[in-house]
């Protein structure tokens, strides 16, 4: 079975990004597959765990009910974290299913902060930049979110849900969440210079840090930042970040190579990408094994890569080596400091060069696999 067979042999919220995202299939058969999110599958068992008044599990961002405080994560089962889901899986936002739900939900749903209702957001910039996401995807009024979200953008671009307890620097999760709400409610509603303005100046806040490193120490942010998960839920990670400029379009920034080559280097060599690191919690159900190949991960993957164009891998490698010594994978002692993820021993990038699949599958791209331990 290819890659390509793979992705397809799965849930109707993965075939129809697939036929959409990689295979360019023809917009009827994109919408007629993307229907089926609300009928079948993953977006079918969500939709049918909504309670007549519009709340998932007797909350909006919490349960009803208390979990036991000594399990691991946070519970993500309340209606907030439900429609990010169901925003990423691509419940079609004209289906009657959808506006059935979204419309129990601005009718009932109803913020543990201050009683605020959904849509009007609460005060945690996390938790408003999805918000924004989830309003603009499926119509909802949100501008008094937007407006918010701009006037507490920090000093250094981006957005931290610590700032009303003083903090004055951004936060990686914090700003991916709000830069992902500002792009959707620009590509629901239309451009608007003043929110543009701001996307850019947040995206130089990631640009700036090359995706994961601190501008302090020149240190890997954080070791999950390289660990690639689905549902993200409100974490960031690199595949997310790149994911976030793919969508807002336009040729990919050179800041970005140190990221490009590695979501490259963590594609197997089988041709899929695993799930790293699911975020703890309880949950509806689960989507996909930890450690085993992901399909949403891989999609993710490789729509990213596809975006950022036919790039030689070896070359990625090479260039970001400098004139570092490279040695086989398999070979002696290293006698070079990685300069690239020198913090993290973990990524010896497997390096490949651009080529045809001999199985034929479009989106393998390359089997003439050259290992060189960059690392």
């Amino acid at each position: 079975m290819t890659v390509t067979d793979w992705l397809l042999d799965s849930d109707p919220a993965i075939r129809w990004q697939v036929m959409s995202d990689l295979l360019d299939e023809p917009a009827e058969a994109v919408a007629a597959e993307r229907s089926r999110v609300a009928t079948e599958g993953w977006g079918a068992r969500l939709l049918a765990l909504q309670a007549p008044d519009g709340q998932w599990d007797g909350g909006t961002y919490n349960p009803a009910e208390e979990t036991d405080p000594d399990a691991p994560g946070q519970p993500w089962t309340a209606t907030h974290h439900t429609l990010v889901l169901l925003r990423e899986l691509g419940l079609d936002p004209a289906s009657a299913e959808a506006r059935r739900a979204i419309g129990l939900v601005r009718e009932n749903s109803r913020w543990e902060h201050d009683d605020e209702k959904y849509f009007d957001g609460e005060v945690e910039p996390c938790i408003n930049g999805l918000v924004v996401a989830i309003g603009g995807y499926f119509g909802e009024a949100v501008q008094s979110i937007v407006d918010r979200l701009l006037d507490e953008q920090l000093d250094d671009g981006g957005w931290n849900c610590e700032a009303e307890f003083g903090s004055t620097r951004s936060s990686f999760h914090t700003t991916i969440a709000v830069l992902e709400g500002l792009l959707q409610h620009e590509q629901s509603t239309g451009a608007s210079a003043e929110v543009s303005a701001s996307r850019r100046w947040a995206e130089e806040y990631l640009l700036e840090r090359r995706m994961l490193w601190r501008l302090s120490t020149g240190e890997v942010a954080d070791p999950d930042f390289t660990r690639f998960s689905f549902p993200t839920r409100w974490f960031y990670d690199v595949l997310r970040g790149l994911d976030y400029f793919r969508g807002a379009g336009g040729a990919p920034d050179p800041r970005l190579d140190e990221a490009l080559t590695l979501v490259e280097s963590e594609r197997g060599a089988d041709g899929r990408w695993s799930l790293e690191n699911p975020h703890p919690g309880k949950a509806h159900f689960e989507l996909e094994a930890e450690g085993e190949p992901s399909r949403s991960v891989t999609l993710r993957a490789l729509r990213v890569l596809e975006w950022a164009g036919e790039r030689n891998s070896l070359s990625a490698c090479l260039g970001l080596m400098g004139s570092y010594l490279l040695e086989p994978r398999t070979g002696g002692p290293r006698t070079g400091a990685c300069p690239v993820l020198r913090s993290d021993p973990r990524f010896g990038c497997r390096c490949r060069t651009r080529g045809s699949d001999e199985s034929g599958d479009p989106l393998r791209r390359s089997r003439r696999d050259t290992h060189v331990n960059c690392c």
